[in-house]
Formats: C-alpha cells, sequence, structure tokens
C-alpha cells in the first residue's frame, strides 16, 4: 500500500529498508512529536553499519507485538538460511549485556533452529514508542500478525503513547477505518478471539459476531459458524436472528399466512381458467401470474377464455 506523505509516515511507510539503508547523517526532528521518529544512532565502529555477532548475545523484545510464530514457516526459513545464511541484517539496539531485537525476531528463531553461531546486524537506539512501533511496521508490512495481535499493537500505541487513530493510520499506511475495525476485535469474547487466532473463523465472521453483546452467546454462535462452515452473510443472518427472534418469528408466520392466501388464489384462478396457474410475488403489491398450458390447442382454448373476459 502506498505510504502517505509527511513525518513519520513518510519514513515507515516506505519500509524498513529506508529505516536502515538511511545512515549517512542523523534524522532531524520535526516540531510535531507524534510525527517524528529520531534515530541516534551508536557512536564508534557500530555507528549504523552491518556487523556480526553472536547469536546467544542477541534476544527478542519481550515487548514485540507478534506473539505467535508458524513453525513450518520457521523451519523453512531455517533450511533457506543453512544453505544462503541470513541475507537481511536483523535491527536490533543495545542492551546493558545484549543486543534487543527491533526488527527480525523472525529471521533469528530460523537461524537458531538452523544452528548458525553468528548473525548480522545493524545497531541504533530507540525510545521504547520507537520500538514498538518499527515491530509493528515491519510485522504488519509482512502481514505476519495475526489479527488479535495487531489490534493489540494498535491499542497500546495509544494507551501507552496516547497517539490518536489518525496518526497510527498514517504511521502503517492504513486508513483509519481500518485502524478502527481492527481495534474492535478487542472486544469480542476471549474464546472467539482464541478461535480467530487459530483461523477458525476469519475477521468478516468476527466483525459479524461482535454486535452479540453476552459474551456465552456470542462464544455459541462463533461455535455454530465453525462446525456449520457458515459464510460470512449467513453469519450475519444468524446473528441478526440471534438479537431479534421475536421479529424474526413474526416475519415468518407473516409470510406463511400470506402464502396460504395466494395459494388459494392459485386455486381460484384455476378454477376459472382450467389450466394450472402461479402467482410469483416480486415484492408487498407486486408480481406476476403465470397459466401454463401443455398443447397449442389448450393455449387457444385459454385465449378464447380471456377474450370473452375482455
Amino acid at each position: 500500500m502506498t505510504a502517505k506523505k509527511g513525518g513519520l509516515g513518510r519514513g515507515l511507510g516506505r519500509g524498513l529498508d529506508a529505516m536502515i539503508s538511511d545512515t549517512s547523517k542523523p534524522r532531524q526532528a520535526e516540531k510535531t512529536p507524534e510525527k517524528t521518529l529520531t534515530v541516534k544512532e551508536p557512536e564508534g565502529e557500530a555507528k549504523g553499519k552491518v556487523f556480526t555477532v553472536k547469536i546467544a548475545q542477541v534476544e527478542p523484545s519481550r515487548k514485540q507485538p507478534r506473539k505467535q510464530f508458524d513453525e513450518d514457516a520457521l523451519l523453512e526459513l531455517a533450511e533457506s538460511i543453512k544453505q544462503f545464511g541470513v541475507l537481511q541484517p536483523l535491527l536490533v539496539q543495545k542492551k546493558d549485556d545484549y543486543y534487543e531485537i527491533i526488527a527480525g525476531e523472525r529471521r533469528w528463531r530460523a537461524s537458531k533452529l538452523a544452528g548458525i553461531k553468528d548473525i548480522p546486524v545493524i545497531v541504533k537506539e530507540f525510545s521504547e514508542q520507537e520500538a514498538v512501533e518499527i515491530s509493528l511496521i515491519e510485522n504488519i508490512q509482512r502481514e505476519n500478525l495475526n489479527p488479535i495481535e495487531e489490534a493489540a499493537a494498535y491499542k497500546r500505541l495509544m494507551e501507552e503513547f496516547h497517539l490518536k487513530q489518525d496518526t497510527i493510520a498514517e504511521r502503517v499506511s492504513k486508513s483509519r477505518t481500518a485502524v478502527t475495525n481492527s481495534m474492535r476485535l478487542l472486544k469480542l469474547d476471549e474464546r472467539v478471539q482464541q478461535m480467530l487466532i487459530d483461523e477458525m473463523l476469519t475477521t468478516g465472521h468476527a466483525r459479524a459476531l461482535l454486535s452479540i453483546e453476552d459474551k456465552n452467546m456470542q462464544h455459541a454462535a462463533a461455535i455454530k459458524v465453525f462446525d456449520e462452515k457458515l459464510s460470512v452473510r449467513e453469519t450475519e443472518k444468524l446473528v441478526k436472528e440471534i438479537l431479534n427472534p421475536r421479529k424474526e418469528e413474526k416475519e415468518k408466520k407473516a409470510d406463511r399466512a400470506q402464502d396460504l392466501v395466494y395459494e388459494q388464489l392459485e386455486e381460484k384462478i384455476k378454477g376459472i381458467i382450467g389450466s394450472k396457474v402461479a402467482i410469483r410475488r416480486k415484492s408487498k403489491d407486486k408480481g406476476k401470474i403465470e397459466i401454463a398450458y401443455y398443447s397449442q390447442d389448450e393455449l387457444e382454448r385459454i385465449v378464447e377464455l380471456l377474450e370473452t373476459i375482455r
């Protein structure tokens, strides 16, 4: 998705490569703090350059938004690393006695599986907010976060760092509506959230279920959706029936009563014409009458009958 222009959105919207490669001079802070990413590079030989460290010296961030990793995908990446090495360095920052991963935890995990002892890194210094934003954006750009992890990351940016939804949307190159809809998923019952994480439901199903406020009813509906493999539209219909059972039942009874009326009319017309008749309803007061005939002679008979009526 094309990044919006201006502030932090311009830096992060281009992707992480722009942040990692632009090391020739320090970034200048702009007047608006919320739209500024000020990167302080460490002094000495490690200043913004790629160098190798022992993998044992590198650890993931405890506040990384991504919590789940596909084991099969990690094994595939590990096999690739065995053959070609780590092609893209990790973005890290120096802690007391180790390097904390800001971007690249998946590569780090795969490298450990591959038995790699040394790993390429780029060292920079970030504030806690910048580290969260970069981790979030890297995972969103690579489509690595599940819907609940993504929503939780947005919530953290809002609650801990007081960012507005418009600002978050700009920084992750998404619409404000997309961010809002993502965060609404956190209102789901925790069991339903887990079903979404486990890919038993889609975000479309989950958004439909949000209308059910009772958590147990919501979970029961989610189970029904999964068991019966309902589509999103069928899920929306199910939710409507759950929320308005009396109204739905009244509508069904009204439809059945109306069906009986039209069946009686069909029989009445059939008695007059002497042939099978079907009334096709299009709306409450509109429709068409179909008269069946089974030979040319019968058709001519029906026409003559209608002419007498005229």
